[in-house]
């Protein structure tokens, strides 16, 4: 919508619809051909020829659809635009809305400082009060630890005679006067523990289920036991005992060492078995 005072400027250019649509007709347009042609609603091109100045706007726009419409035709109402033109433009005033006043801006400097105090305040404090007790560390004694593995000494209660009152009566002071027991704190230090007793060493045994020579000798070289054993007949050596041992009829001897079956088989030719004796009493083949 616009004013009446540009309503007044634009009645003295009337004709110029009048003249627009007797050259239409004359060209054999309608309102949908020069519509189509200046890009614009038939009703707007039907309000510039019936001069209906309010329905289109802003004066600036209806002169100027005016002079598209009169180019369109090849007609000159400049003239009469020229008498219907408004004064001059005032560009409107810019105000601007960024501007703060001064007091404004100390008021917010000062509300955003408080605001970073109060919060600093509220994370600060109760951390405060979480570590005070570790730094604290003069009006708690330390406690006693006392190792997972151990039971700490029951500590012994001597029994008060009934009926006796002057026990009953001292029992409160020697109460009050105990100091408080200092609780005990599990620590998982390992307690030490006596080392385990070395095994039995390991003795070597012969079993004879048939007559069989032997030939046993020391580890000084000497002989320890050369003779023909009957069947049913055991022997028992302890390490450091024998060094050396020939068997002969090796299928009728069971040897054992430490109680666990030795397998004559790599040390046996001919049914004879050769093998020595460490000084740990193992079971280990001939050395030549």
């Amino acid at each position: 919508m616009i004013d009446d005072q540009t309503v007044s400027a634009l009645d003295t250019a009337a004709g110029c619809g009048t003249r627009l649509r007797q050259a239409r007709e004359a060209a054999g347009l309608t309102l949908d051909d020069v519509g189509q042609r200046l890009r614009m609603p038939v009703q707007v091109v039907k309000s510039l020829e019936e001069e209906q100045w309010q329905k289109l706007g802003a004066p600036v726009f209806v002169r100027g659809q005016l002079r598209s419409y009169a180019r369109l035709l090849n007609v000159d109402i400049s003239q009469l635009l020229e008498q219907a033109q408004v004064g001059p433009v005032v560009p409107p005033t810019l105000v601007s809305h960024t501007h703060t006043p001064r007091a404004r801006r100390i008021a917010e400097n000062l509300g955003r400082r408080a605001l970073y105090v109060g919060i600093t305040a509220v994370l600060a404090v109760p951390v405060w009060f979480a570590t005070r007790g570790h730094f604290d560390g003069s009006s708690t004694p330390a406690p006693n630890t006392a190792s997972l593995d151990a039971i700490p000494a029951a500590v012994p209660v001597t029994p008060s005679a009934v009926g006796s009152e002057p026990a009953a009566s001292a029992e409160p002071a020697a109460v009050a006067a105990k100091p408080a027991a200092t609780p005990y704190v599990a620590s998982l230090a390992p307690v030490p523990r006596p080392a385990p007793a070395a095994p039995a060493t390991a003795n070597l045994d012969m079993q004879f289920s048939g007559d069989s020579w032997v030939d046993i000798a020391g580890p000084d070289g000497g002989s320890v036991e050369k003779a023909l054993i009957k069947a049913g007949e055991t022997r028992s050596f302890t390490p450091g005992q024998v060094s050396r041992v020939t068997l002969g009829n090796a299928s009728a001897v069971q040897v054992q060492q430490n109680g666990a079956i030795v397998d004559l088989t790599p040390y046996q030719r001919a049914n004879v078995a050769r093998f020595q004796v460490s000084s740990e009493g193992s079971v280990v083949p001939v050395s030549h």
